[in-house]
């Protein structure tokens, strides 16, 4: 018999975050579902709820273990947890700045770090960062999350160069605009200019985002990769 394929999703309990769950159960996954405030998961064979500040390397540490108790093994992380704190730069506290940086690219490192002990030693892992459109192209009042998510692009490629020989693979995702409590605060009108600036004239959507996340973790052959999951269209600068 097989071994259980085991997922670990930080930011679990965000919009994105539930659909990915609801995405990998559906296709059989054993998922460990990392939240920070709120749990939203119930509990189940399949399904474990962890609380998982990320921005902690002990807590990181001991969500890994609490996955290896449970199941002996990790063979996808999605990095997901995320945050924002807009401001016109010369208008960002030191605090907005750093906080920014520390969940959205510091825990992603934290947490890549400490799922790869093991799938090094599996011989075989997949790490998904969910990065931003703003970390290719920056965005006017968010020079602190664009920075962070271009950070997570380097980071993407840097870990896919260095544990590749041992069958690791690390890919990055641009969802795109989602209905998420993060876009929440986002009034129509730029809603609206946001899916005019897609060639398909629409946004993406959370579903279609978490079918495409679980197809690529099961890929075996694709590293190092950016993959863009709306229609903007822009060059790599």
């Amino acid at each position: 018999m097989n071994p259980p394929r085991v997922a670990l999703i930080t930011g679990a309990s965000g919009g994105l975050g539930r659909a990915l769950v609801t995405e990998l159960l559906a296709q059989g996954w054993h998922v460990a579902a990392g939240f920070y405030r709120e749990n939203v998961h119930a509990e189940s064979e399949f399904l474990r709820p962890l609380p998982l500040d990320v921005t902690s390397r002990d807590a990181v540490q001991a969500a890994v273990a609490q996955v290896l108790t449970r199941w002996s093994r990790v063979d996808l992380l999605i990095n997901n947890a995320g945050l924002t704190a807009d401001h016109l730069s010369w208008q960002l506290t030191d605090d907005e700045w750093q906080r920014v940086l520390d969940v959205n690219l510091k825990g992603a490192f934290l947490c890549a770090q400490a799922v790869l002990r093991p799938m090094l030693k599996q011989r075989s892992g997949h790490i998904l960062n969910i990065s931003s459109f703003s970390g290719r192209t920056g965005n006017s009042g968010q020079a602190n999350y664009a920075a962070a998510k271009a950070g997570l692009l380097g980071l993407t490629t840097s870990l896919a160069k260095e544990v590749g020989t041992r069958n690791v693979r690390v890919n990055a995702i641009l969802p795109g605009v989602l209905p998420t409590p993060m876009t929440a605060r986002l009034t129509p009108e730029q809603l609206a200019a946001f899916a005019a600036a897609n060639a398909l004239g629409r946004l993406n959507d959370l579903a279609e985002v978490a079918r495409f996340t679980a197809f690529l973790a099961t890929t075996q052959n694709i590293s190092g990769q950016v993959f863009q999951l709306d229609s903007r269209i822009a060059r790599w600068t």
